[in-house]
């Protein structure tokens, strides 16, 4: 909750106060809720990775009040010296640009024979609430003083706030203008450098136009408001303000939205254009809306487990095609928050047990395929072995007992079906393929190929219905894009493997009856039967046509082949066009028909289809 201002002493000492740069003591407020970000407010300064001090010192009575900056953290502290006992420093934190602000933060006294302290750090910038703070050291030390406001400058690679447009690489207008008497106001990025500014035309003296910039899709603003306010000045008749980011690495917030806003000097009400985001390209303009949902503290995507996995393959498959580094912190955040053992309800309904498994054994292998995409864009070794060690646990439940093969569904071994089987085979040759030497995994992979090639599972039209019945034959349930896409991913790698023709005529076959026929493609777009008329896709089936392209994808770079390719600029071309906003955010649906709901999930699978195509 955010402190009122300090509170003064009546209009004389206010007076006084103000011409000797002091301030009153704030009021204590009710301890504010904890900020989180890599690591959580009340961090020990001993473990900051950096120390800056971006603001001059402050002299109390000739104890010696100091800022310290962590840039790398993005985290503060504050420290008194050459002070006495009960002299005290803490921080002011503000999310509004000083006008209200969390005060008193890490209070800490010099105690009995010392002469100086300092507090514990706090975070300067809110990833998951998406907020930029300000913050500043004060202390009381017979009176009450602080320092300067921080607020880093937001940079974005080479392009930092405040810089002019005339060095923009592009100038786009990504919304239509709004007027206002006459005026029209606009807005203007550099797609390439995802830097905006604003102008306004058709005016005169004293008109002006300014940028707002939100970091939660336009929902709010206090820190970003009225950014590069500037007046047409006398005898002209348009301005434009300086560029702005909309994207801060440091702070870790991505996917800024920005708008551009004007007012006509004898008028008090502005006008202002819709919220866009740049688009460098296609697909870093998805991933950056993608990481915009993402839990910084406590590195997944929250409320869906397995869907997370499926995010993260679809970061790291876009960090691996496009040859970026932006965002290998969230490989390694993630891993290193979700490792460990989570009870029911902590990441699933289920409880997580560690290494990311679960009773759900197709769950526990989606995560086996991201840490192997990991491994393989990092070359860090403890993906590989979290790898080894999730399919070490989905390969004891292949049973020969039942239907002569196959891995169950659960661990109360109730179904075989395609996610789970494709899963396997996938991952025991994609293991057979990065262990040097390997035979075990090898071998489980030629089991599993013949077993699903027998299984019924693909129907005599080419395509993967859901799974087998209890009497071992295919159970005729939906034709979903992923179970299809798994396994055309595993008889490529298969054939890659072991130069066998039939793996790839497997996954050819697989892959034209996908691309030809209605049960999956409508208007030469993949579609699920939850696109169709008034259905609705549930949050898992959001994310299906995502896994269908990614393998897709890795066929057309083993044959080359032109039709592949094509379809894949299909669904590229048909999600930018009809599936998009001015936000990035990508629908439900590619071909862009309603009901055609957003979030994070369809996000991730839009990702990997633009990814595929890029």
């Amino acid at each position: 909750m955010a402190a009122r201002h300090h509170p003064l002493l009546g209009g004389l000492l206010a007076l006084f106060l103000a011409l000797t740069g002091l301030v009153a003591l704030p009021t204590p407020a009710r301890a504010a809720p904890a900020v989180c970000a890599l690591a959580c407010d009340t961090l020990d300064p001993a473990k900051a990775r950096q120390e800056t001090f971006p603001v001059p010192d402050r002299t109390i009575g000739g104890r010696t009040l100091r800022l310290h900056v962590s840039d790398p953290d993005s985290m503060a502290w504050a420290s008194i010296d050459d002070g006495v006992a009960g002299d005290s420093a803490w921080l002011d934190r503000s999310w509004d640009r000083g006008a209200t602000w969390e005060g008193l933060l890490g209070r800490a006294s010099v105690p009995g024979s010392w002469t100086g302290t300092r507090t514990l750090m706090y975070n300067i910038t809110d990833p998951v609430g998406h907020r930029r703070g300000w913050i500043r050291a004060c202390a009381d030390a017979g009176a009450v003083a602080c320092t300067d406001w921080v607020h880093p400058r937001v940079c974005d690679g080479t392009s930092c706030d405040g810089a002019d447009p005339a060095t923009a690489a592009g100038d786009a207008t990504p919304v239509p203008s709004t007027t206002l008497f006459g005026r029209t106001i606009s807005l203007h990025v550099d797609q390439r450098g995802g830097m905006a500014w604003g102008v306004i035309a058709g005016g005169g003296a004293g008109d002006e136009i300014w940028l707002d910039r939100s970091w939660d899709g336009g929902a709010s603003h206090p820190e970003g408001s009225s950014l590069g306010r500037t007046s047409v000045p006398a005898e002209a008749a348009s301005a434009r303000t300086a560029m702005f980011a909309t994207r801060d690495p440091r702070g870790l917030l991505y996917g800024g939205a920005v708008r551009a806003c004007g007012r006509e000097a004898a008028h008090q009400e502005g006008s202002c254009t819709a919220w866009a985001r740049p688009a460098p390209t296609r697909a870093r303009a998805a991933a950056d809306a993608l990481m915009a949902s993402y839990h910084t503290n406590e590195g997944w995507w929250r409320s869906s487990w397995w869907n997370s996995a499926v995010a993260l393959t679809s970061v790291i498959d876009f960090a691996e095609r496009s040859g970026r580094h932006d965002y290998d912190w969230v490989i390694a955040r993630t891993f290193e928050q979700n490792r460990g053992v989570f009870p029911a309800g902590g990441r699933g309904s289920d409880p997580i047990e560690g290494h990311f498994i679960s009773r759900a054994i197709d769950d526990a292998a989606w995560w086996a395929v991201a840490w192997l995409a990991a491994y393989d864009h990092t070359g860090e070794r403890r993906y590989l072995e979290e790898a080894v060690t999730i399919t070490d646990y989905v390969h004891r439940y292949w049973d020969t007992g039942t239907c002569g093969g196959g891995v169950w569904w659960d661990r109360e071994r109730t179904y075989k079906n395609a996610v789970t089987n494709g899963l396997y085979l996938w991952l025991t040759t994609s293991l057979h393929q990065r262990i040097g030497g390997d035979t075990v995994w090898g071998g489980r992979a030629d089991t599993a190929a013949t077993w699903y090639l027998g299984s019924g599972m693909i129907n005599s039209s080419g395509l993967v219905n859901d799974g087998i019945t209890a009497g071992c034959a295919n159970n005729g349930q939906t034709v979903w894009s992923y179970n299809q896409g798994l396994a055309i991913g595993a008889f490529t790698q298969l054939w890659r493997s072991t130069g066998n023709s039939r793996y790839l005529d497997t996954a050819e076959r697989l892959a034209d009856t996908a691309i030809s026929s209605p049960a999956l493609t409508r208007g030469g777009v993949l579609t699920e039967s939850c696109d169709v008329g008034t259905a609705s896709c549930d949050d898992n089936q959001k994310q299906f046509k995502g896994i269908f392209v990614r393998h897709l994808a890795d066929l057309a770079d083993a044959t080359d082949s032109a039709a592949y390719r094509a379809y894949l600029a299909r669904q590229a071309d048909s999600i930018w066009t009809s599936d998009r906003d001015p936000l990035n955010r990508l629908g439900q649906r590619w071909s862009g028909t309603g009901p055609n709901p957003s979030d994070w999930r369809t996000q991730a699978s839009a990702l990997e289809a633009l990814t595929a195509a890029s």
